[in-house]
């Protein structure tokens, strides 16, 4: 399981750099620019996938966190933050093993609701919660005119070694 889980968690680290290097490469004015989408700008798409690795990233730690992490950032914090937690994403897998991944991770979430299940399933779930946002990314990139855009598939990664 370790193996799975270690190899979802580097591509989203990938993946999340390949975005960010766009991201960061575009007139800033694009990253504010009203979209429709899950949420209305490249930002706001940024500061989700941001918060929800952040928090639940905290709750394997054993903290439930009680505000959204990106209402505490300044406006240029989110790209490198994004990236960061990331990392520390994959960091938590590589130094455990498949027993802390079975372990239940007990959490309130932000309405306070409480919640326990396994390790593996909550990482599994925010590192697909990331790909399907990536993918609005992508989306709202190609709305916005941005044509140079890289792939971010697993498969590419995959390929790549």
């Amino acid at each position: 399981m370790k193996q799975i889980i270690g190899l979802q968690a580097a591509y989203n680290v990938w993946a999340n750099k390949r975005i960010a290097e766009i991201l960061k490469g575009i007139d800033s004015k694009l990253l504010d620019k009203e979209v429709t989408s899950s949420f209305p700008s490249l930002r706001k798409t940024v500061y989700h996938i941001w918060d929800a690795e952040y928090i639940w990233l905290r709750r394997l730690q054993g903290e439930s966190i009680s505000y959204w992490p990106s209402e505490r950032l300044g406006a240029e914090t989110a790209i490198d933050g994004f990236l960061e937690v990331s990392g520390e994403l994959l960091d938590i897998v590589r130094h455990n093993d498949d027993e802390w991944l079975n372990e239940v991770c007990e959490n309130t979430n932000l309405k306070g609701d409480r919640f326990v299940q396994p390790k593996f399933q909550v990482l599994m779930h925010v590192l697909n919660h990331s790909t399907f946002h990536r993918g609005q990314l992508v989306t709202i990139l190609r709305n916005l005119g941005v044509s140079e855009l890289v792939s971010t598939d697993l498969i590419t990664y995959l390929r790549q070694g």
